[in-house]
C-alpha cells in the first residue's frame, strides 16, 4: 500500500473527472482516454506510463508468451481503470525518455501497479528491462 502522507497537492493529481467506463482500448484514432498496454495509457489526451511496474510488451513482443501475457495485462489494466476514480501520483521523474508522464496510479491508497504484480501480470519496476519469455 502507498502512503500518501506528505504528498503535496501539486503532485497529487485527481482523475475523478473521468467517468467510470470512459476508458477503452486504444485504436488507430485520436487517443484521449484509452489503454495502450499493461503499463501505458492515455488520460485526457496525455500519455501516462505507470511508474512502479513493468508489463510484457504487446507492440514488439520477443515471443508468443510475452504477447499473450501482455494482452492479459492490458485487458486487466482497462478493467482496473474503469472500476472508479483513481489518482496519479508523481514519484521521482516527471517524464520518461519518450515523453510519457511517469505516475503511480492509486485508488483507495493502493497502487494499481501493485495489484497487477499481485495478480502475476506485472513486475515491480526496478529500472531494468528483463525478458518475459520462458
Amino acid at each position: 500500500m502507498i502512503r500518501l502522507i506528505g504528498v503535496s497537492a501539486a503532485i497529487f493529481l485527481s482523475a475523478q473527472g473521468v467517468a467510470a467506463s470512459a476508458m477503452d482500448l486504444c485504436g488507430s484514432g485520436k487517443r484521449i482516454n484509452c489503454v495502450v498496454d499493461g503499463d501505458t495509457f492515455w488520460l485526457r489526451g496525455e500519455k501516462v506510463r505507470i511508474a512502479d511496474v513493468d508489463t510484457p510488451e504487446i507492440s514488439q513482443p520477443s515471443c508468443e508468451s510475452e504477447l499473450q501475457r501482455g494482452v492479459a495485462a492490458r485487458d486487466r489494466l482497462l478493467v482496473l481503470l474503469n472500476e472508479g476514480p483513481f489518482a496519479l501520483v508523481v514519484s521521482g521523474r516527471l517524464v520518461d525518455r519518450n515523453g510519457r508522464k511517469l505516475r503511480i496510479v492509486v485508488r483507495n491508497g493502493r497502487s494499481l501497479g501493485d495489484q497487477l504484480v499481485a495478480e502475476g501480470l506485472a513486475r515491480t519496476w526496478d529500472g531494468k528491462r528483463r525478458t518475459w519469455c520462458d
